[in-house]
């Protein structure tokens, strides 16, 4: 951290289209930071050719009412124009990370993320940057960006903010029907239910976990399985898929994505074995 009399700025970029997950992000940068500054920037490098870049939702007026409510002190709001001037030569690449999960079924995407945060950082010269942990990847690949390249930032990580029915919250929860709505519990819910497995001894193997959350999510008709996985964090790591969880060192990470028809939902529970002690 700078020393002197510099008085710590903590950072929350945005994709806009705010809701309450990025307001707790507001509030724990408020309480960590002399000055809070959000940036609101959908960034077309990290949207693949067949994503939802221009159909992204956006609602600028309601972001900038929610950004003064919670706190933030400036919200920078930059054109593609401005961020990307030129054609850009240059990406800051995470090697290992990026290639499961998210990264194997959306090539590309980790190295518009490490490259748009990497010039956000350098615009903003934070302290401090939040993230959500709803995608515990894309934390763990900015940890180890920072970490790598000696950036003079602290990524802090925040716990999921869920509604009442246990659905994370997501900008894209927006696309969905109500009846995608209703059946996209069953994410939260096989990860409640393979975790309470794990405390009762049902099931003790990575594979038996990822064959109940599997069962589960099947369960509701238009879940559509992109991955169901469990592996070590933060180095997302795959397990011997026949060792006791209990020998696993350290976290482990379930990580679910799926599709309800047309939108892909993430959702993740992150915890120690032998302490089975849940961390988000």
């Amino acid at each position: 951290m700078r020393q002197g009399g510099h008085t710590p700025i903590g950072f929350v970029p945005t994709m806009g289209f705010l809701h309450e997950g990025h307001a707790s992000l507001l509030r724990k940068a408020a309480e960590m930071s002399n000055t809070v500054v959000m940036s609101i920037f959908v960034n077309p490098l990290q949207f693949g050719p067949n994503e939802d870049f221009e159909a992204y939702p956006r609602d600028e007026r309601r972001d900038l009412e929610l950004a003064e409510r919670e706190g933030a002190d400036i919200v920078f709001i930059p054109s593609v124009e401005e961020m990307y001037p030129r054609p850009t030569r240059t990406q800051v690449t995470v090697s290992s990370l990026t290639t499961q999960l998210c990264g194997a079924s959306r090539p590309g995407h980790f190295d518009g993320v490490t490259t748009v945060v990497s010039k956000l950082f350098n615009m903003v010269q934070p302290d401090f940057a939040f993230f959500g942990l709803k995608d515990a990847q894309q934390v763990a690949v900015l940890r180890r960006m920072v970490s790598d390249l000696n950036m003079n930032v602290q990524i802090v990580a925040c716990p999921i903010v869920r509604e009442a029915d246990g659905l994370a919250l997501s900008s894209r929860n927006v696309y969905l029907s109500a009846e995608e709505r209703s059946q996209a519990l069953v994410l939260s819910r096989s990860l409640r239910e393979a975790r309470e497995a794990i405390q009762a001894g049902q099931v003790r193997t990575a594979a038996e976990v990822r064959g109940l959350l599997v069962s589960v999510i099947e369960s509701a008709p238009l879940a559509v399985i992109d991955y169901a996985e469990i592996l070590s964090f933060p180095e997302l790591e795959p397990l011997d898929q026949g060792i006791s969880l209990n020998e696993a060192p350290g976290e482990i990470i379930m990580a679910l994505a799926v599709k309800f028809g047309r939108t892909r939902l993430i959702d993740n529970n992150v915890f120690i074995p032998k302490e089975v002690a849940v961390l988000v």
